[in-house]
């Protein structure tokens, strides 16, 4: 078992590490002029850190069912600072690209550390103890783009590839003694291990219906922040890329929510949660689309729009993940690599088509595209309702 203390600790470490993936949304505008690149080349390093996130993933989070908490997550963090050091010193794109694919690949502490931290507290604490923790990841999300955009501005991009770089490095260093020892659940080999990932998904319904709706959630939500950060140092509004961070920071309201979306989750169940999510998701769809208006007016309808569909998305990451756990709750590493890498390759695939349907038809193009995912994942929730059975395809 393990105390408060420990599990926020552990939330701020999620929070330092998926923050990783987050604050070059916001630099993208720096990396581009620093670099001579357009800037629909530099957004390229984003959609490079989430599809290196899903292989991280893939490849690392089982390791979470064979190797003890302490050495695991302080590898990790240690690989993920110097990898974020080589992107500091970068001086075109594809060595940029190739260290933001590291990057992604080994800052994966957080999807490694909630199914350990679930299976480490009563069941009863399951949903709160995984709120808390997806708590920290969001502020990470929400909070370095703060970071990455005035860092950047001040004292260009590279600096916030430095900062995080040493705080990774210190948390490291820090959790080597903080972290207690644990027994890992399984001995299986390696090779095992990873087959296991898919085959859950093939065998387990419910498991491939949570992923198939975090895929569409979280595409639109990596659409969103990819397109805004393009909004806002645009014609549109010609401010800088702190613009983006000053938004996100306003978001951060979110991190009080997820808790109090986990005791929902306890309480009533993942479905009634699911559906209220994403119908709020296409709910902030409508009201970012006066963002095209812009001045105050439009800024008030980004920050309105992105607060509920962020509240939206890691609510209903809440509600997937403690439905996943308890289809197996003797892998719960396992379903969750599975989950996650499902829900970062539609992150990936929506970075990418946000940053293109911002190209071709602006913001209102990216608004529609939220709105179409979300439907896709609405249509299939509600085809599950009304039949009774998660096992039609995705």
């Amino acid at each position: 078992m393990i105390g408060r203390g420990v599990v926020l600790l552990l939330a701020l470490t999620c929070g330092v590490a998926v923050g990783n993936l987050y604050f070059p949304q916001a630099i993208s505008p720096l990396v581009a002029s620093g670099l001579g690149i357009p800037v629909d080349s530099a957004v390229l390093v984003v959609t490079a850190a989430q599809i290196g996130y899903a292989v991280g993933i893939f490849l690392l989070v089982p390791l979470g069912d064979r190797i003890p908490l302490r050495p695991l997550v302080v590898t990790l963090l240690g690989l993920t600072g110097l990898s974020l050091a080589v992107a500091s010193s970068a001086d075109s794109l594809p060595p940029l690209f190739g260290a933001s694919v590291l990057i992604g690949i080994t800052t994966v502490v957080a999807p490694a550390v909630a199914p350990i931290a679930a299976g480490l507290v009563a069941q009863e604490r399951q949903g709160a103890v995984t709120g808390t923790l997806l708590s920290g990841s969001l502020g990470g999300m929400l909070l370095s783009r703060a970071f990455g955009g005035v860092l950047g501005e001040w004292l260009t991009w590279r600096a916030p590839y430095l900062v995080a770089a040493a705080l990774a490095l210190i948390l490291a260093l820090v959790l080597a003694f903080a972290l207690p020892k644990t027994t890992p659940p399984t001995r299986q080999r390696y090779p095992a291990l990873v087959a296991a990932s898919v085959r859950l998904v093939l065998a387990e319904p419910e498991i491939r219906r949570s992923c198939f709706y975090q895929m569409m959630i979280f595409g639109a939500f990596q659409a969103v922040w990819t397109g805004v950060a393009l909004l806002l140092t645009g014609p549109v509004y010609g401010l800088g890329a702190h613009a983006v961070g000053v938004l996100a920071f306003v978001n951060a309201a979110t991190m009080i929510a997820t808790p109090l979306a986990g005791r929902q989750v306890d309480r009533r169940g993942p479905d009634p949660v699911n559906l209220v999510c994403m119908i709020a998701v296409l709910i902030s769809a409508a009201v970012m689309l006066g963002g095209v208006l812009g001045g105050v007016v439009g800024l008030a309808a980004l920050a309105v729009g992105t607060l509920v569909l962020d509240v939206a998305m890691q609510s209903g990451m809440i509600a997937n993940m403690v439905r996943n756990f308890a289809q197996r709750p003797d892998a719960r590493s396992r379903v969750n690599t599975a989950y996650m890498t499902c829900a970062f390759l539609g992150g990936g695939l929506g970075s990418w088509l946000g940053s293109r349907a911002y190209v071709l038809l602006g913001w209102s193009g990216v608004c529609a595209l939220v709105a179409v995912m979300a439907s896709a994942a609405l249509i299939r929730h509600l085809q599950v309702s009304r039949t009774g059975s998660s096992s039609v395809p995705c």
